[in-house]
């Protein structure tokens, strides 16, 4: 009987990653961005210290036990709401490779950095939090996968103004213009309304900002 018992034990602790994957691709995508949102709406208002799982399953609609199925810990769920944003950064960077038009490229870039900044500001603020906090929880994945990725474009960048496609400039201050005058309109938005009286929700502003950071980046000859 005690040797069954124990078969069976063994038995239930193997098919349990199994059943726990099947779990998490019928249905748990969804419930993965429900927390994901919750918990971005979450830190952005409270901060990391102040945040609170119960808070978080509340506003995601979800048990608490049914979240730490999907995340164990806060700070596992923290760094997935940085991941998150910063992937959504890094694809349409991207797309930036040998065979694009370099200014149709930085263009599309530069647009869809700004849409991003206007669509997504709240994520974009903890973004720059988690930065300025010395990016204790990130610290790696900047390390990685964001350096690995401007160290591709920076070389491309750099043959690209070697062949006369692109003004010369210091490729890497270039991205990080880039970066700071698109994302600035989400991180300094109330000051930025303060000043105008507008946000890039308003269509005209937003073209405005993005031509000014074309012509910046590109020249008098920006799309």
């Amino acid at each position: 009987m005690a040797a069954r018992t124990i078969l069976k034990r063994k038995a239930r602790k193997t098919a349990a990653p199994d059943t726990e994957t099947r779990a998490k691709t019928r249905g748990g995508e969804a419930n993965v961005q429900r927390i994901l949102d919750a918990a971005l709406s979450v830190f952005a208002m409270d901060g990391f210290a102040g945040a609170r799982i119960d808070a978080i399953a509340d506003l995601a609609g979800l048990s608490k036990p049914n979240l730490l199925y999907y995340f164990r810990t806060k700070q596992d769920l923290y760094l997935a709401v940085l991941k998150r944003t910063l992937d959504m950064w890094l694809v349409p960077l991207a797309r930036i490779d040998a065979q694009s038009d370099p200014r149709i490229a930085l263009t599309d870039y530069i647009t869809e950095k700004l849409e991003y900044a206007r669509d997504h500001p709240k994520a974009s603020r903890l973004f720059a939090i988690e930065v300025m906090r010395g990016a204790p929880v990130l610290g790696k994945v900047l390390q990685d996968d964001l350096k690995q990725q401007v160290d591709s474009k920076v070389s491309l960048l750099r043959r690209w103004m070697a062949q006369g496609k692109l003004p010369r400039r210091d490729p890497h201050h270039l991205i990080f213009m880039i970066w700071a005058t698109t994302q600035h309109y989400a991180d300094f938005s109330t000051q930025v309304e303060a000043i105008t009286g507008r946000t890039l929700d308003h269509p005209a502003f937003f073209t405005a900002a993005r031509q000014s950071i074309l012509h910046a980046v590109l020249g008098p000859d920006q799309d």
